[in-house]
């Protein structure tokens, strides 16, 4: 299955948790794991702390001083700075499904990352089922 994900800024942090925790509850699955991915090369997936908005913020600001949006890049549609972010980031995260919930650590959070925004975004979710007596 799959949720959208419209972004605002070149660069944002959206918490997606309650989008994947919907998701996971359509399916009917109960145990399991959770592969969530994101369908671009410019877009990522990461898990952090969701208690405080300014992680995010904080993140954002040093990956993009990290890697800077024109650094002299060949790319030629100029969004080298997004797929580089990404394959540091990564496009997927898989999380454990236990009684129809995620199993998150108390402070965190499901993070769909754009780095070539604003867009339209799609998110692919994948609900796996724990095998049976497991």
């Amino acid at each position: 299955m799959q949720i959208s994900v419209k972004t605002k800024d070149q660069t944002e942090m959206i918490d997606i948790t309650s989008k994947v925790q919907a998701a996971v509850r359509e399916s009917g699955i109960q145990n399991g794991l959770v592969h969530v991915f994101s369908m671009h090369t410019t877009a990522a997936v990461t898990i952090n702390e969701n208690a405080d908005p300014e992680v995010g913020t904080d993140i954002l600001n040093t990956i993009n001083k990290v890697i800077p949006w024109n650094d002299h890049f060949k790319h030629m549609e100029g969004n080298s700075a997004a797929h580089i972010k990404v394959s540091l980031f990564g496009p997927s995260e898989t999380i454990p499904l236990e009684n129809g919930s995620l199993v998150l650590g108390t402070w965190q959070g499901i993070y769909f990352c754009e780095f070539d925004g604003p867009r339209n975004r799609w998110v692919h979710i994948t609900v796996i089922p724990a095998e049976k007596g497991f």
